[in-house]
């Protein structure tokens, strides 16, 4: 059995905590763990971390290791996506990884499942997952429906027909529905929310793409997982749901009758806290006065609020998101209208696979950063064509390279200037911390103006 964990998600839901480049399966909801870390740490239930597969995009593939690390899954597997193309092809890719490095049969059994939701308790969901296998070894595609506790309009749903063992055959897929028939579907009582997650055998899988989805059943049959790597970008992007579960006659779903939280919304988190005696949930640095049903969190800022009543307020470093409480679906709606600017994709502290950089000060022509460099790691080989920048070491040493000059060592308190359109090299050979106080000049100081020559994170381009 082999467990496919998605999590590739574009970080758009949970906007402005979550990011493009730092999306909501990376945070730390309720305690020091990330979601995905919990999903992973779920699952290990069930197997052995030697048979869990992440499937990702490649930028988010540092931080994936970081997570392995920090819950001692290190033996996770994770394949790397070219490139976005949605959940069908996604999970084709781990399949045919499984293929070809496990040699999995037709008998193989797989487990579908979502990097960041919330499920509790643990114990009880991993019944219900080997429930699935059981269905799974009749030819079934299963897919577990969480049995709703309110009228949602953010989640699709699964209509139940005819009972078949503990779980039921599926009707049909039914997409998010308006308030009115998401509480005609509560009052009905044979509909059930859409988690995302499916398990099938190997052989199924391949038996219903052949009839629903040739593009990608070639692919499994033909190509070896290289191939499938090399033209990834050629695919549809298609969610598995389109491309398999809604076309197919052997859906089966198995009832969820425990806690699940996809935290796809400020409203779901909202709903999954704590709140005080006024129906307020206040994370980090807050003060109400005469607050109701409300969600205030500070990340950084003191946030004070006076009289608000079902209020969402969401305070980062450099965003403030404010939105009425049943709105916050749309938050995505914000997201797509600030595309073309930085803070839709990083916050002012980035991390990267060699440290991070938190942008101190910015303005039309200049930027100053504190950039962090971990032991034993370096930045690419790199020039910018429109900017200079002038290093000074605020601890540690840096190991550095510019233009054709040999390596020079830079202490604290000692400063170099980098030229404009010239190569150069930021290293940190020691033990410890490095930390630099970087001066950006220019016409232009976005971070899109970097050519890269070196790279050992493998980042000198992308496939699509």
């Amino acid at each position: 059995m082999k467990i496919i964990i998605l999590a590739g998600g574009g970080g758009t839901r949970l906007y402005p905590l979550s990011r493009s480049n730092f999306p909501k399966q990376f945070l730390s909801i309720d305690s020091d763990i990330s979601l995905l870390a919990k999903t992973i740490n779920r699952y290990r239930l069930i197997v052995d971390p030697k048979d869990i597969l992440i499937v990702s995009n490649q930028k988010y593939l540092f931080h994936i290791k970081e997570e392995l690390a920090k819950c001692n899954a290190e033996d996770c597997h994770i394949i790397s996506e070219p490139c976005p193309r949605n959940t069908a092809p996604a999970i084709a890719l781990a399949v045919k990884y499984c293929m070809d490095k496990f040699s999995s049969t037709g008998k193989e059994q797989f487990f579908i499942a979502p990097a960041d939701h919330l499920i509790d308790p643990e114990e009880d969901f991993a019944l219900r997952v080997l429930e699935c296998m059981d269905y799974t070894r009749d030819g079934k595609i299963v897919t577990i429906g969480v049995k709703p506790t309110k009228p949602e309009t953010g989640y699709g749903y699964i209509k139940a027909s005819e009972k078949y063992k503990n779980g039921f055959e599926v009707e049909s897929f039914v997409e998010k529905p308006s308030i009115d028939k998401a509480t005609e579907y509560l009052e009905k009582g044979s509909y059930y929310w859409n988690a995302g997650m499916y398990s099938f055998t190997l052989s199924t899988f391949l038996e219903e793409l052949k009839q629903h989805h040739v593009q990608l059943y070639e692919y499994l049959s033909t190509k070896s997982y290289e191939l499938f790597i090399k033209d990834f970008e050629k695919l549809k992007s298609i969610s598995i749901d389109y491309a398999v579960a809604e076309k197919s006659s052997r859906i089966v779903t198995v009832p969820l009758d425990i806690y699940w939280n996809d935290v796809g919304s400020w409203d779901s988190l909202y709903d999954y806290m704590d709140k005080d005696t006024d129906g307020n949930v206040q994370l980090g640095d807050c003060k109400s006065i005469d607050c109701k049903n409300s969600l205030l969190m500070s990340n950084q800022r003191l946030v004070a609020a006076v009289g608000l009543e079902d209020t969402i307020v969401i305070e980062t470093d450099d965003v403030i998101m404010v939105a009425k409480k049943g709105e916050s679906q749309r938050v995505k709606e914000v997201y797509e209208s600030l595309k073309d600017r930085s803070e839709a994709h990083e916050h002012t502290t980035a991390h990267r696979p060699w440290g991070s950089y938190t942008i101190l000060s910015q303005g039309e022509k200049f930027k100053v950063k504190l950039i962090t460099v971990n032991p034993g790691q370096a930045l690419s080989l790199q020039l910018h064509n429109h900017r200079s920048e002038h290093w000074v070491v605020t601890s540690g040493q840096a190991s550095v390279i510019i233009g054709c000059d040999d390596e020079r060592v830079i202490h604290k308190n000692e400063s170099i200037y980098v030229p404009k359109g010239t190569k150069h090299r930021l290293m940190n050979k020691s033990d410890s911390l490095l930390t630099i106080i970087e001066v950006q000049n220019g016409d232009y100081v976005g971070e899109d103006d970097i050519v890269r020559f070196d790279d050992v994170y493998g980042r000198l381009e992308s496939a699509c």
